[in-house]
């Protein structure tokens, strides 16, 4: 009987195995509810997986992290991270050097992400049957773009352009082609988090903000960063076929920032309102105001910055915006934000171990506390903890990484408010991976190692970006076309002074250059040399870098260096960054060495952001080209542009005060347009009449007639408005509609305001009254439009017809006018000339005569003289008067020659001879 009951509770407690296990297994292998990884609320089957998580294994499930080391052994403190604490996922990053030196750099990068997977699954499913659930890591990257030193993998992948380059193309369609070639590469790693892209609004970019955010913003106009934001993501999502979850930042925004976050919390003094315009809006974009799921955001790096326009008056104690619960949750109610943190979107916390955190927390090197950073972190609202490289002054990452851990753990179990917030993460957390993967296993998770071959395979994108990016900065076209009227000669020198930076993958691998000192010099000699055309010779060609330039600056003898700037007829200068103080070297050189730059042409091609010279450096250039990016296909442009063989048809994204470029003004309406407009019907409710060909095309001629009558509703909306580069204007620009009515009586009836949406405005008008009406549009600068002329007449069909603006009546060619006579006295301007000093000096001479005989005849010799010198130095202050352009003389010149010249010498002396007799009548009394 024991043994029969003993049978019974074996049997009972095989089946509750049984049945968990079962329940496992149907939660684990439920498809994605979306081909993107935005989903919806956690379906059933997650709330079933987290019930059979242990407090140990929710908690790890918050927390992305970093390790050293290019391999997971055994044994290794991630491999314990992983095996034994169930992190919920990792972030691999050059310093840490979790990547090896080329040609094993890719072929390692996914055999290291494989391994990671493998520790999870193996400790999920040891050899003795299952120990706990199997969820896959999140192995996350930042590549920015444009290689070192925004790019953690530094070779191997197709080389991708930075954000800027993409932005100065203004072409969201390649922004997307890019991205999809970003995406489709890192998946096939097994990457499945991206960092990135940026979404920072450079609105007034600073010239001293060296080490920030730079080329890896799309621009400065929320608009177009949104729009590039937007195709952005959407390439990523499609490259990767759905596999990769998109995590924008900085948010809220970094644009305006005054130095760079990672060394020190900024603040940014702005209202809520001007927060919402510029910084918040490329957020909403990708959030809550998405167009679709492709491009929606699937997370947001919430940064390490100060908002007073959420915090108030901001103090040295105010909390980061990523440690202010009160300052997030009123960004995330915003209505903008839309439901998307509540449908799954992911918060995750900017690096916890940068240096704005350690000094934030410990301002005195002492009492920095993890767990405490990581608790107030989560305590904000942030999802998942990327702890970064975190550590205190006793514990190394690790021992940071484990104190944490213990002590959400503890919180857990012990607060059932905390465990209540940690278990709605977790579900968030599994809600975002399940969107990954049709199911929880490996074989689903690791990418096929076959998928390496095809990477790398995609410059040709590039190169279209770098021909659509090239602007010119400094002069104008038309003014270099007449400075520069030709391309250097085969007889010609030219010399290159290159900003190589050099960088390693890892420590312990070779040394490479972000640009090397011949990197110009190589392209033109491939692109122009002797099997080339032989438009260049290459014993004609030299090439030195910036630490040589540097060492002549400071006074050190290179002969070589400068034998080869007196000898070039051309000097062309390569610019790759700003953060050790590049662009003040250039602006030394252009200042403290003119005597070797005299009579030279000299060229800057930055490879970097355009804004980092003022006026007078530019104005000693003389041409100055902005690239944003040095990639291999950026440095064929450079050389084609100083041949001359490509025109620079990019335009910049960003403000450039010392070149005059104001982005606010280049992005409103171009003045010189006519607005078109249109009739704005379904096509079902209009009544086409076929143009014929006879139509004289300076008749106008009616638009289709919509079946109207008074009472009903006229639709008319605007072609597309472009900006002064030939843009549509950004969303939101104003546009005036005004109805006029026609005949005697007429005038302005109504005026009505709209904003442009992908540079169209709409309106609709109430047909009320019978007469003729016409509608014009107008913004800002633009006031030409196409006229919709309204003919109403009671008990007939509405008669609407557009009429492009005529123009206006020919007036009489004007005659051209004969040039003035060239004058050996008097210049063009008005001004005496040389010749004219003799003749002037005569007449004042001549004219002291009657003054000294008006003198003597009134009074004494003596006062003749005095009279005499009074007149003459009259005639000398009107020559002088003269000669300095002041009022009236310029006129009396130009119009009269040199009889307008003896006018004013005749008018001074006038006044000396008055100053005379006034001493005179003064000595009398």
């Amino acid at each position: 009987m024991q043994r029969r009951g003993n049978r019974k509770r074996m049997n009972a407690a095989q089946c509750t195995s049984l049945l968990l296990l079962i329940a496992l297994m149907v939660a684990l292998p439920m498809p994605a509810q979306s081909v993107y990884a935005q989903t919806p609320p956690p379906p059933t089957n997650l709330n079933q997986l987290l019930a059979a998580l242990s407090p140990e294994e929710r908690v790890g499930q918050l927390f992305l992290v970093t390790f050293e080391g290019a391999s997971a052994e055994p044994g290794s403190p991630i491999y314990d991270l992983i095996a034994n604490h169930h992190i919920g996922g990792v972030v691999l990053r050059a310093e840490n050097d979790n990547f090896v030196a080329a040609p094993d750099t890719l072929p390692a990068a996914y055999q290291l992400i494989s391994n990671l997977q493998q520790i999870e699954w193996d400790s999920a499913y040891p050899q003795h049957g299952a120990s706990h659930a199997y969820i896959p890591l999140l192995v996350g990257i930042e590549q920015d773009g444009d290689g070192y030193p925004n790019d953690q993998i530094l070779s191997g992948l197709t080389e991708l352009p930075s954000p800027m380059a993409l932005g100065a193309t203004w072409k969201p369609e390649l922004a997307k082609q890019v991205a999809e070639i970003q995406g489709k590469e890192l998946s096939a790693l097994g990457f499945n988090l991206y960092l990135g892209p940026s979404l920072d609004v450079l609105e007034a970019p600073a010239a001293a903000m060296r080490g920030g955010i730079g080329t890896r913003s799309f621009g400065g106009d929320p608009y177009w960063v949104a729009k590039m934001g937007q195709a952005y993501i959407s390439g990523l999502h499609s490259g990767s076929q759905g596999r990769l979850l998109v995590v924008s930042k900085h948010f809220p925004g970094l644009g305006a920032a005054d130095r760079p976050a990672e060394m020190e919390v900024p603040t940014i003094r702005k209202s809520l309102e001007q927060l919402k315009q510029i910084e918040l809006a490329p957020f909403f974009a990708v959030t809550g105001k998405a167009p679709d799921a492709s491009t929606r955001a699937d997370g947001l790096l919430v940064s390490h910055i100060r908002y007073q326009g959420l915090q108030g008056n901001i103090r040295a104690t105010t909390r980061p915006l990523s440690f202010d619960q009160q300052a997030l949750s009123a960004i995330l109610s915003l209505p903008e934000m839309g439901t998307w943190h509540d449908d799954g979107g992911l918060l995750i916390s900017d690096d916890l171990g940068s240096h704005a955190v350690y000094t934030f927390y410990a301002p005195a090197s002492e009492n920095f506390s993890p767990p405490l950073v990581a608790r107030d972190a989560f305590l904000a609202g942030n999802d998942l903890l990327y702890l970064g490289n975190i550590s205190s002054g006793a514990n190394d990452t690790y021992t940071a990484t484990l104190a944490i851990l213990d002590f959400f753990v503890q919180r857990y179990q012990e607060d059932p408010a905390f465990a209540q917030q940690v278990d709605t993460a977790v579900l968030r957390i599994l809600a975002s991976k399940q969107s990954l993967f049709k199911a929880f296993t490996l074989s689903n998770v690791t990418p096929f190692s076959d998928r390496l071959a095809e990477i790398g395979q995609s410059q040709t994108v590039t190169l279209e970006v770098a021909r659509r990016a090239a602007t010119l900065i400094s002069p104008d076209a038309q003014e270099l076309s007449a400075t520069l009227d030709a391309p250097p000669s085969v007889r010609e020198r030219l010399l290159f002074l290159t900003d190589s930076t050099p960088y390693v993958q890892c420590q312990g691998c070779p040394l490479r250059s972000s640009l090397s000192v011949t990197a110009l010099q190589e392209a033109i000699v491939r692109l122009y040399g002797s099997t080339a055309g032989q438009q260049v010779s290459a014993a004609r060609l030299s090439s030195y870098s910036f630490d040589d330039l540097r060492a002549l600056l400071d006074g050190a003898e290179l002969p070589g260096l400068v034998n080869d700037i007196n000898r070039a007829n051309w000097i062309a200068i390569a610019l790759s960054g700003a953060s050790l103080g590049q662009p003040e070297l250039i602006s030394r050189f252009l200042s403290e060495r003119q005597d070797l730059l005299r009579n030279k042409r000299v060229i800057l091609f930055s490879f970097t952001a355009p804004y980092y010279f003022d006026a007078t450096d530019i104005s000693r250039l003389t041409a100055y080209y902005c690239l944003y990016s040095k990639q291999p296909a950026f440095v064929d442009v450079a050389a084609r542009l100083l041949y001359q063989e490509l025109p620079a048809s990019g335009n910049s994204p960003v403000s450039i005060p010392g070149a005059g470029y104001d982005l606010i003004e280049m992005t409103s309406p171009n003045p010189q347009q006519i607005i078109s407009l249109l009739l704005d019907f379904p096509p079902a409710s209009v009544t086409a009449t076929p143009p014929t060909a006879s139509a004289s095309p300076a008749t106008p001629e009616p638009t289709p007639i919509p079946l109207l009558q008074i009472g009903d509703t006229l639709y008319v909306r605007t072609g597309v408005i472009l900006d002064h580069n030939g843009h549509p204007v950004p969303d939101g620009t104003v546009v005036r509609f005004d109805v006029l009515l026609s005949g005697e009586s007429g005038g302005i009836i109504q005026q009505i305001e709209q904003v442009t949406t992908n540079g169209i405005a709409r309106v609709s008008f109430a047909l009320e009254k019978p007469g003729l009406m016409e509608i014009r549009a107008s913004s800002d600068t633009a006031r030409l439009s196409d006229v919709i002329q309204i003919d109403v007449t009671p008990g007939e069909a509405v008669v609407v017809t557009v009429i492009a603006p005529m123009p206006s009546a020919a007036a009489p060619t004007p005659l051209p006018e004969t040039p003035p006579a060239e004058n050996d006295f008097i210049s063009p301007a008005g001004y005496p000339r040389l010749a004219a000093w003799p003749l002037a000096m005569l007449f004042i001479a001549l004219s002291a005569w009657p003054a000294y005989l008006a003198g003597q005849r009134l009074r004494s010799k003596r006062w003749g003289v005095r009279w005499g010198l009074c007149a003459l130095l009259g005639g000398l202050m009107g020559y002088n008067y003269a000669a300095l352009g002041l009022p009236g003389s310029l006129h009396l010149a130009t119009e009269n020659g040199m009889l307008g010249l003896l006018a004013v010498l005749a008018s001074g002396e006038i006044i000396g001879v008055v100053c005379a007799w006034l001493w005179m009548q003064r000595a009398n009394e």
